[in-house]
């Protein structure tokens, strides 16, 4: 069968960033304990449903997970050796926070079985970072690339561009610097006003302003074109990585793999006996859920299974934002599911291109890569 992949979703921060609409709580107070037998005990459900899987790739996302005690991490991580195979080659990625770890928590988290680390550094400027609300100062952030090099074979960090009033010579010089300490993987994300977070009314009262899209678009071409003369071209519209060091946990989402979600908020796809699709999500209330898995055994809010034009938006609206594009002899019926029209013209148009078996956007595409896909998808 195809790749599968497990998702563990820590709920917990320290405090809640203005820009983050993630399914993340900030408690005075973690019961380590009892979240740990929550998580496993889900975890110990969702096994007993994907028997003869063989795990390919887990990720601790969040929320902070570099909170969560590292005996948990490796209670989960030993749970998940007891109850799948493992690949040989498994990736196991935990998300942190530089103002949550210190050496001795990296190596702790390492002896637990993580051989990958994903940091959320977000800018290296504290006057940016005191305005995305992080916890840490741009020192700090620095010092935890030096001690997580240190102990892990493989990290990852994230920033947020296109912030306001970002100029391109200043982002520039802050990604020049962000590549120089990079080891193999860098997540460059466009910062996004989104509804139901602090943002978004500070934005509406003009308490700061956006860049514009053409602004933005440079910003997003700059990007490219400095990655990739530094050997880390992108893979995926916001993910840069040398070749080799993408994260396989990721593509599972991007290339329409398994994979199982556990914890509150978590989302899955797995294919079941019948060849169909099927999704779950976990309620995103912490005690609710956990109230739930302490029932029940799991923490489901919604299942069902996608019909064929639901999984067709899916691949698309993900196989696409991958540099490669979609695999057309990996789903040898979706190009024909598309909207011939549509397809036609895009390609034509220069918006994307078919090669080697793989539709793909062309850089051009990829600016307007929204457009594109309403262009495609097949009509109602």
């Amino acid at each position: 069968m195809s790749r599968f992949g497990l998702y563990i979703h820590w709920p917990f921060c320290l405090s809640k960033c203005p820009y983050c609409d993630f399914n993340s709580h900030v408690v005075e107070r973690i019961d380590q304990a009892a979240w740990r037998e929550a998580l496993l005990r889900e975890l110990d459900e969702g096994a007993d449903r994907t028997q003869g899987r063989t795990v390919t790739s887990v990720f601790f996302g969040g929320g902070t997970p570099s909170l969560m005690d590292p005996a948990t991490t490796g209670a989960l991580i030993e749970r998940i050796g007891q109850r799948w195979a493992l690949a040989d080659d498994i990736e196991i990625t935990l998300e942190a926070n530089p103002g949550t770890i210190d050496a001795e928590r990296f190596r702790d988290i390492r002896a637990a079985g993580v051989n990958r680390l994903s940091m959320g550094l977000q800018a290296l400027d504290d006057a940016q970072l005191k305005f995305l609300g992080r916890v840490h100062d741009s020192a700090q952030a620095i010092k935890a690339v030096e001690l997580a090099r240190a102990a892990f074979p493989r990290i990852s960090f994230d920033l947020i561009y296109a912030r306001p009033g970002q100029s391109l010579d200043s982002w520039r010089a802050e990604l020049d610097r962000a590549i120089s300490m990079a080891a193999d993987h860098l997540s460059l994300y466009q910062l996004t006003i989104e509804p139901g977070t602090p943002f978004h009314p500070m934005a509406a009262r003009g308490e700061f302003v956006m860049p514009d899209d053409d602004h933005a678009a440079a910003l997003f071409e700059l990007t490219q074109e400095v990655t990739e003369a530094a050997g880390l071209p992108a893979y995926e519209i916001s993910n840069h990585a040398r070749p080799g060091a993408e994260c396989r946990h990721n593509l599972l989402y991007w290339q329409g793999d398994d994979f199982l979600g556990i914890g509150p908020g978590a989302h899955g796809r797995l294919t079941d006996e019948a060849g169909r699709t099927t999704t779950h999500r976990r309620h995103r209330a912490p005690e609710i859920w956990r109230g739930m898995v302490l029932e029940k055994g799991e923490g489901t809010a919604e299942a069902g299974v996608l019909d064929a034009e639901d999984r067709i938006t899916e691949l698309v609206l993900m196989g696409l934002r991958l540099t490669e594009g979609l695999s057309l002899a990996k789903y040898p019926n979706l190009e024909n599911s598309l909207d011939p029209k549509g397809l036609a013209e895009m390609i034509e148009d220069g918006f994307l291109k078919r090669e080697n078996n793989f539709l793909r956007a062309t850089p051009h595409g990829r600016l307007l890569l929204n457009r594109v896909i309403e262009r495609i998808l097949p009509l109602e």
